[in-house]
Formats: structure tokens, sequence, C-alpha cells
């Protein structure tokens, strides 16, 4: 590795320990992410030999897969093998940015037949993700999906159980489960900083064309440069229409709307953060405003999603927001509600203000006593000062808390580095198919409350509707 490297590294490791010492005055001084961080930090300064070179190729090369793509090959002892897309265009942008050697193909079975590829990204459109999955596994591929894990519920569980018999490793592309912002959530709701949590209000808004999908697209989109017959392969025949291919979000035969780009995300935050397996009552509502240009799914939508008591955490309910149209310009913030105070995560940080009642019931101001007859009102008043001190009926104050990931931190490449030391030491991934389906399954059940009006009962720990 180059000294820029080793000392970009050892900055990261010393912002680490900053971070900790700033919150050394916090109820809650050590930080497990951070810690787990520097240990990751630590392992790739080490030498990567022969034998922990990963063979990466990445299946779809559109906007994600370019992202992932160029966040995996960060990780120290990764290197591409190969790109599969359907359009043309993206293959020779391939060669363009990774060399003209780099191998490309539109049949995503070359690429895993091929013997030198070790790990693949999946990062086509939703309806292709569980075919490929098991697909790869079954190949002996380690496989990184990208969000959500599959296009209907019906194909969770086949995923899982193709994950479970593969022995390979598998991870989900949420990125802010590895967040170290979202474990030190973690940390502060289990050392009850907040109290005891009953709501959650998760918002993820967006304003502009590209941010509701309406993607530029190429001059040349055509049945010539794009291999529509595979892209509709699995289907009744579906004539060729460049926006079902660039613009595919926009269509639940390959896409899942709001629900599945965006809902999952607040998702899959919400159950790192509580520790919880998911809702068992998912209720949704919304509507097309806006972005009238052909697309079957609302670009307004809401989910109202009821959390049961559980050994994890009490009973809360979790709110659901995407508005692509918003007035805010865009917003991403995931609230959580205690008994004794708030914690917002928002960017790259989280804000935790408190709010504690005091130990005396409220008395007097806007209340009943001053409609009761004077000597009643009298005698209520002494009784109460007889039996609370003023120190009880003060509500107790708690220094507020303001916690950031250190600058240049990314996620998202902390979720590609879990992934690769995963396949290279055997240990848990952060994101596996049984956390990927417990994310998707509740987001997809938004859609089919939307769709169906009704509400849509999920069980958590077994996985399946009810």
């Amino acid at each position: 590795m180059s000294n820029n490297t080793h000392a970009s590294r050892r900055k990261f490791l010393q912002q680490i320990g900053s971070t900790s010492l700033l919150l050394a005055g916090a109820p809650l001084a050590s930080l497990a992410a951070a810690e787990k961080a520097e240990q990751r930090t630590i392992f790739y300064e080490k030498r990567i030999s022969p034998n922990d070179k990963v063979r990466l190729a990445v299946i779809g090369f559109g906007i994600q897969g370019h992202f992932d793509l160029a966040t995996a090959l960060k990780v120290p002892g990764v290197e591409l093998a190969g790109v599969c897309d359907l359009y043309n265009g993206r293959l020779e942008n391939a060669k363009e940015l990774y060399g003209k050697d780099v191998f490309t193909t539109k049949n995503y079975q070359e690429i895993l037949d091929r013997k030198d590829v070790d790990a693949i990204i999946i990062a086509t459109s939703d309806h292709w993700h569980a075919r490929i999955t098991k697909e790869a596994l079954k190949k002996g591929k380690a496989v990184y999906c990208e969000k959500p894990m599959v296009h209907k519920i019906s194909e969770g569980m086949g995923v899982v159980e193709a994950h479970r018999a593969s022995g390979k490793v598998m991870q989900v592309g949420s990125q802010r489960v590895s967040s170290i912002v979202y474990a030190k959530a973690l940390e502060l709701i289990k050392a009850g900083e907040i109290g005891k949590i009953n709501m959650v209000n998760a918002v993820y808004d967006r304003q502009s064309s590209i941010g509701a999908w309406e993607y530029t697209m190429p001059s040349d989109a055509s049945p010539e440069t794009v291999d529509w017959n595979r892209y509709v392969e699995a289907m009744n025949k579906v004539s060729w229409d460049p926006k079902k291919f660039f613009w595919w979000r926009n269509y639940r035969d390959f896409g899942t709307g709001v629900a599945g780009d965006l809902f999952i995300h607040l998702l899959s935050g919400t159950h790192v953060i509580t520790g919880s397996k998911g809702p068992n009552k998912i209720y949704a509502g919304g509507q097309l405003c806006y972005w009238k240009d052909g697309r079957d799914v609302p670009d307004v939508m809401t989910g109202i999603l009821q959390y049961p008591d559980s050994p994890e955490h009490a009973a809360f309910q979790l709110t659901l927001q995407v508005n692509f149209i918003s007035g805010t310009g865009g917003q991403e913030s995931i609230k959580v509600v205690g008994e004794e105070g708030t914690m917002e995560l928002r960017g790259s940080g989280l804000k935790v203000h408190h709010s504690i009642l005091p130990k005396a019931p409220g008395f007097g101001g806007y209340d009943a006593v001053f409609t009761y007859p004077k000597s009643m009102q009298d005698s209520l008043t002494e009784t109460y000062k007889q039996k609370y001190t003023d120190e009880e009926k003060k509500a107790p104050q708690k220094a507020d808390i303001d916690f950031h990931a250190p600058a240049g931190y990314s996620e998202h490449l902390d979720h590609f580095t879990n992934f690769f030391d995963s396949i290279r030491t055997g240990k848990a991934v952060v994101e596996d198919s049984v956390f990927g389906l417990r994310a998707a399954a509740p987001a997809l059940s938004c859609n089919e409350s939307y769709f169906s009006q009704k509400i849509v009962n999920w069980d958590p720990e077994k996985m399946q509707l009810v």
C-alpha cells in the first residue's frame, strides 16, 4: 500500500480516537462501532496476500452498479474480473473506466461460469435480483445484492434457503446498516438514553426529476443496443419501451416504486437502531401527484407500521414518508421518540434531546383546578405542596448529545469492507439474507397495502405473510 494510503488510514484512526474522547463526558463513553472500524482499518494496513485477493464482477452497470463497483474497488485486494449489462453503451463505458481488456458481456451466466470470479455485485432492476442471486450462490459465488433483496415477497424464503444451502457469503446492499452513526444510535437506545421507544418517524423526500427517476436516456437507445429480450425473458411478451429499461423503477413489473427504493432504507435503518425483526401490521396510502409520465407507482406515499412487543424492544409505531415533489427541497431523517427524549439521525450524525417528566404530576396552569370552588382550590393546592418536594416538581435535566462520524467516513465503503472481511475471515456479515427479507417484506407490503387498500399482516419471526 502507498504511503498516502497509510497516512490517510492513520488520520482516520486519529479521528475515531478524537471522536471517542469528545464523547467521554456523555453517559456512554465507549463507541463500539468506532472500535470495529478501527479493527477493520488495522486489518487493511496489513499486507494483502495472494490468498486474500478477491476477484469481483458486477451484473448491472447502471447508476448504482457504477457507485458500488467504484466503492468496492477501494477495498485493498479487490480486483475487477468482469462487467455485465444489457446496454452496449455501459459495456463501452466499463472499458473506458477500467481498461479495454476488462471482460464484458450481456449474459450474466457468462459471469457466473467464470472460474476467476469470486464475488459478484447484483445491481440490476429489482425483477432480476432473486433469480441471479440464487444462481450465483449455486455457482459458489459470494453475493452482494442491492436492495430490495427481492422483487416479490414470495421470492424471499427461496433466496434465504439458497443462501443457507450454499454456505457462501451474502450481503444485501443497504449501506446504512454498516454506518457507525447507526451503531452509535443502537448503543444509546439500548442504554436507555431516551427511555422506552414508542414511535419512529422516518422521511426520505426529494424534489427533482432525476430524484423522481426520470434519468437522462442515451440517444442510441434501441432494440439493437439493448438486449430487450433478455431483460423481459421471464415475462409474457412485452414490446420494446426504453422507459421501462432506463426508468425501470417507475414500473411495477421491473421495480418496486418508492417503497422498494426508499422505504427500505428507512426500514433497514430502523431495524438496526432498534434491534427489531420487523412489524406485524402494515398499512400504506398515497397518490400520483406530479410525475405523471406513464409510471404505475405513486410519487407520494406514507406507511404506518406497527411493531409488537418483543425481547428486543417495547411496542412502537413507525411512520414512513416519501414525497417526490416536496417543497422542502428534499430531506432524509429518522426520528426516534422515547418517553424521555428524541434521537434524530440526519446525514452523517445524530442528535439526542432529552425531555423528562418530573416525579410530581402536573398541577395548576392549564388544569381543571381553577374551575372548582375557592375552598377546594386551596385544599388541593396545600395537599399537593405537602406531598411533593420542590425538587420532585422539577423536570430532571440531562445534557443533549451531538454525535458525528469523522470527516471522510463512508458507510458505503464500510459496508463493502464488511462484505470482503466476511469473505476472507468467515465472520458473519452485517446484512445477510434474513435481515434483507425482514426489511424487504415490510417495504413490499406497503405496496401491497397501497394497491389493495387493506392492512397487511406479517409475521417477522417466521418471515411470512399472515
